[in-house]
């Protein structure tokens, strides 16, 4: 790493103090990108505002470049994107611009700018928190050839990105560290000490954001997605920084059990007491509240305290499908105010990335979340290849709200999602309707399911509770297998 010759360390001082002087520094409670609530928000994007400070934020980041070979630089999307501009018309550097999503028309290119096989890359971020905004743009750029190892960073939130990011043989390289830059305000007067102290507890107490491992098994060269098949439930609890994901983790690692039931009942005596029942069993009860005869919010009431009695998450399968102010509505409003009661929905990936925006829209400080349905169990499925691998990259850009993805089969190897595979029966293979079944054992070691959803398997059984037992058994056994297998 570059060293700091003391003119520079007073001019990065001077950088960061104006930088709060302008409301990039903020203090409050700021929930990140990655679902972490943090004390403390550093927003560069306001920088374009500032001309002379964006110059001097590049020059400061150029001069902590750790070589001096760079054929290209190329900025993370998106505030990475006006820094790399300022650096490659002040240096001469040519410069690529990797973009969020490939064009539909056109070239349909993901890169664009010109560049050759085997040139030198530096990459330039704003700020990293687990460092998976850089991860994806250098897996794009080695895809086509390019030499891509350091990367420059105005912050380092030490949250594992450099140790995620070096384990991948990148180099990171940052201007200041949030301790540092805390000191720098605290020196000057501009934090109090409660202040400074209430973020390096925030610091020392999420220090790990693992996302991203180099897997020597690997055929692919390069960076790879750590294999969530390959880890314990528990291991990935630091993966993740979705609230409802690291619960969920935690449930079942406690529990021993990746079974959910799907309690299609069409009463609220009937579901209240097949949940004090199956309770127990359970990491994750799936509801579809609309097919009561009889709901009230009395109702989810009792589903809420028998969910803390028997520590699991409810799950309304709504599969949310509209416009994102359509959605904020459903999810809020109406007869069932969803928002209100369930941990986790299920939402359908068509209408794209609004759909997302409009349920986290109407959170309001709930913990909640997400599950794309992905794949379906039904014969005749219309999902497609294309619109499952749209599915993946809608969760990946927003890791805060979604959870996992209902499929059947393994759609991702990232830790951070869970799987839910729905169709899970022992003795059954369809029910005449289009339902097409496998055993537990099929559905988490052959195909890679995290949590199998079982429905009339045990609802409809002469002893729900043997019922739940069993499938708790087989389904948590294939788990266990399955990671124990290296």
């Amino acid at each position: 790493m570059a060293t700091v010759r003391q003119d520079e360390l007073n001019v990065v001082e001077q950088c960061v103090i104006d930088l709060y002087n302008v409301g990039v520094v903020k203090f409050g409670s700021f929930t990140l990108k990655s679902g972490m609530l943090s004390p403390v928000y550093f927003d560069l994007r306001i920088i374009i505002s500032f001309p002379k400070l964006m110059e001097t934020v590049a020059e400061v980041m150029w001069a902590k470049r750790p070589g001096n070979q760079y054929k290209l630089v190329c900025g993370v999307a998106y505030t990475g994107l006006p820094i790399a501009t300022v650096i490659s018309t002040k240096q001469g550097v040519p410069m690529l611009i990797r973009r969020k999503e490939r064009k539909g028309y056109g070239t349909k290119k993901m890169v664009e700018g010109n560049f050759e096989a085997g040139q030198k890359c530096l990459m330039i971020e704003d700020v990293i928190v687990s460092g998976s905004s850089v991860y994806e743009t250098v897996e794009t750029l080695q895809e086509l050839q390019l030499s891509v190892q350091d990367a420059v960073v105005f912050l380092d939130r030490q949250h594992g990105a450099t140790a995620n990011l070096s384990a991948m043989g990148i180099n990171v390289v940052s201007v200041v560290t949030m301790t540092e830059m805390m000191a720098i305000l605290l020196k000057h007067g501009l934090v109090d000490h409660t202040t400074h102290e209430s973020v390096l507890e925030f610091i020392s107490s999420h220090q790990d954001t693992s996302i991203v491992t180099k897997e020597k098994s690997s055929s692919k060269e390069g960076i790879q997605v750590m294999d969530r098949k390959k880890r314990s439930f528990k291991s990935r609890i630091a993966t993740t920084n979705q609230p409802l994901a690291r619960k969920l983790f935690e449930i079942m690692s406690i529990k021993k059990t990746n079974l959910c039931v799907a309690a299609d009942v069409t009463t609220s005596k009937e579901l209240l007491s097949l949940t004090e029942k199956v309770g127990p069993h359970i990491c994750v009860l799936k509801t579809h509240i609309d097919i009561l005869a009889d709901f009230s919010q009395d109702t989810v009431a009792a589903l809420k305290d028998l969910a803390v009695k028997h520590n699991f998450l409810i799950f309304e399968d709504r599969k949310f499908g509209d416009i994102g102010s359509t959605v904020a509505s459903q999810y809020s409003g109406g007869a069932y105010k969803i928002v209100d009661w369930a941990d986790l929905v299920t939402v359908h990936g068509l209408p794209g990335d609004g759909v997302i925006k409009g349920l986290a829209s109407a959170v309001n400080g709930r913990t909640r979340g997400c599950v794309l349905v992905s794949q379906m169990s039904s014969s005749g499925t219309l999902t497609s290849e294309e619109y499952i691998k749209s599915c993946g990259k809608m969760a990946e850009n927003h890791t805060s709200f979604v959870v996992g993805f209902v499929s059947q089969s393994s759609i991702s190897g990232d830790p951070r999602f869970i799987v839910f595979t729905p169709g899970v029966q022992l003795n059954k293979t369809t029910d005449g309707l289009g339902q097409q079944y496998v055993t537990p054992r099929a559905a988490v070691f052959e195909r890679g399911a995290d949590v199998i959803i079982v429905g009339r398997g045990i609802t409809q059984a002469s002893d729900p509770v043997a019922a739940a037992k069993k499938y708790r058994e087989e389904a948590f056994l294939a788990y266990e297998e399955r990671v124990s297998i290296q």
